[in-house]
């Protein structure tokens, strides 16, 4: 990603709405343009609300959806899928080992067709499900734990976060904004409060603002 590159995360049902949902925190969450971190899935944006199950069974689509956004081999394609043997994704990671792209997967069961098809298979078994069959419940909430591990340590590794601090959140409403204000006065030791909102608001985010700071006290 530091060479740009993108990630990818796709899959369907369930799963697929996951990576979707992961990927679209990442702009708001660290500042990062939309297309850094891209989730697909299996029937399209409609798909996410409405359930359309037969469009996991194309081996083909996956790679199709995949060759829409030009995937190449700076890129990181992640498939999710809790059987592990889902047609869409598994097409999806073996044509793109195919084309010499960098896969990983996150799968609940082992020694799945997925884990076959990924360089790195993250499997994380959480054994029969409460409502047999409902894998948005005991899979579901493993994935989402999984894709929040990987944004949050890719994000801290490219740089969008200090200490513990979002320093390059998306200033979007008052409540943004104020927290934007007391991690720059925190961070600056600027005491005055309006002042600390002033220099957030004119240069868009705290990592930017703090920047500027200092360079005025040097």
């Amino acid at each position: 990603m530091k060479q740009g590159g993108r990630m990818f995360y796709i899959g369907a049902g369930t799963s697929g709405r996951l990576g979707v949902l992961d990927a679209s925190e990442c702009p708001p969450t660290y500042g990062v343009s939309d297309d850094l971190v891209i989730g697909i899935m299996a029937g399209g944006d409609e798909a996410l609300r409405y359930g359309i199950e037969d469009a996991e069974d194309s081996f083909e689509q996956g790679w199709l959806d995949l060759k829409s956004y030009d995937v190449n081999s700076k890129d990181v394609v992640i498939g999710i899928a809790a059987s592990g043997t889902t047609p869409y994704v598994i097409g999806a990671l073996k044509e793109a080992r195919n084309n010499g792209i960098f896969t990983a997967c996150i799968v609940c069961n082992s020694n799945s067709p997925i884990s076959q098809n990924s360089d790195i298979p993250l499997e994380i078994v959480v054994g029969p499900e409460f409502v047999t069959g409902s894998t948005r419940m005991k899979s579901g909430t493993a994935q989402k734990m999984i894709l929040n591990m990987i944004s949050t340590s890719v994000m801290i590794r490219l740089g969008k976060v200090l200490d513990n601090n979002m320093l390059n959140m998306q200033i979007s409403n008052e409540k943004l904004i104020d927290r934007g204000v007391k991690m720059l006065m925190d961070k600056s030791g600027i005491t005055n409060y309006d002042n600390a909102k002033a220099y957030l608001l004119r240069y868009g985010n705290v990592k930017n603002a703090l920047e500027n700071f200092e360079k005025g006290k040097c």
